[in-house]
């Protein structure tokens, strides 16, 4: 709990310092709202991380499920522990 407190207040006073500043205080509100959103949504992400993330697979490597193969049995043969 004094550490929650302490986090609090170090947040406080840094944000007494953006709150000075329009420019600052936008990039914070728009953090700020990004981070509740991951609390309530913790797999939510941007347009932009999302096609990030589909560029990046395309890149590695592919795998198949064999004609009759159950989604456990293809999870077992790449390694999986089930």
């Amino acid at each position: 709990m004094n550490s929650t407190l302490a986090l609090n207040a170090d947040f406080l006073r840094d944000l007494s310092v953006v709150a000075e500043d329009e420019n600052l205080l936008t990039k914070a509100v728009k953090y700020i709202r990004k981070l509740a959103a991951q609390k309530e949504y913790p797999t939510l992400m941007t347009k932009e991380e999302f096609f990030k993330r589909i560029d990046k697979a395309k890149e590695g490597p592919t795998y198949s499920m064999l004609p009759g193969e159950n989604l456990t049995s293809f999870l077992k043969r790449q390694g999986y522990d089930l």
